[in-house]
């Protein structure tokens, strides 16, 4: 299958600090795609370079056959990329329809119409969230607030979804329901690249796998269970036992 992103040889420096080097990947069309690594390995750099907000690389990113520079806000893409961050604060109790209704703004030029509030309440409807629809977003636990925001991107229709660590500082109920409404639009056709931080949710909704570590990207799915299992401790420096879960490997730390 024809990669819908394609990294060759990226390389980004903060200041003295190398950060990617020569980072080579593909990403397949209506996929999820997971990368793992330590904190500070360079994942969310790696994002904000293909999400367009970080320019000063060396390499190149393709999207869709078009270099990432050249694609430029408010012009004609190949293809429709949704960007959700892994923070996000307001102090405002806007109405949960509000706030899903600001991911209309680039399709109103002046005001929303009755399109864009029919779409949020259709986005609302498929992932079960309408009584939350007229409650304070701040009213919210860190679960729905997660699910609202990913509603939120999902009303702009992207073709590729980008999510940095969308499960982070979510309980157990609520890491498997956002991964389960992920995993549905996966299989609805929609591409979707995600940093994450526990292997074994990632092996347990993803399809393609990577692992950053020494500044580079490695691919997880040609490795058998012990190399696998190798380089999950190298990265993260803790031994693992590794298990089996109905063909899945999940592993879990080795205590001393």
């Amino acid at each position: 299958m024809k990669p819908i992103i394609r990294i060759e040889q990226l390389c980004f420096d903060y200041g003295k600090d190398q950060v990617l080097n020569h980072v080579n990947a593909q990403f397949p069309k209506g996929k999820l795609s997971v990368i793992l690594g330590r904190n500070g390995s360079g994942k969310s750099t790696l994002f904000k370079i293909i999400a367009g907000l970080e320019k000063n690389y060396k390499g190149n990113v393709w999207i869709s056959d078009k270099e990432r520079r050249k694609m430029k806000p408010g012009t004609s893409t190949p293809v429709r990329l949704g960007f959700l961050t892994q923070f996000h604060q307001t102090t405002f109790p806007f109405k949960v329809l509000d706030v899903v209704l600001t991911g209309r703004a680039s399709f109103s030029r002046f005001s929303p119409d009755q399109s864009d509030y029919a779409a949020v309440e259709h986005i609302l409807d498929k992932f079960h969230l309408n009584h939350l629809k007229d409650k304070p977003y701040t009213s919210l636990s860190g679960g729905e607030r997660q699910l609202v925001l990913l509603c939120r991107v999902l009303v702009q229709k992207p073709d590729i979804l980008m999510l940095d660590e969308p499960t982070n500082h979510l309980d157990l109920h609520y890491q498997v329901a956002v991964l389960e409404v992920i995993r549905q639009l996966v299989n609805e056709g929609t591409t979707v690249l995600c940093v994450m931080h526990d292997p074994n949710l990632a092996f347990l909704f993803g399809d393609e796998f990577f692992v950053m570590r020494h500044h580079e990207l490695v691919p997880v799915k040609s490795l058998e269970k012990d190399e696998l299992k190798q380089l999950l401790e190298d990265t993260y420096q803790v031994p693992l036992v590794a298990l089996d879960n109905r063909g899945v490997p999940m592993f879990a730390p080795q205590l001393k």
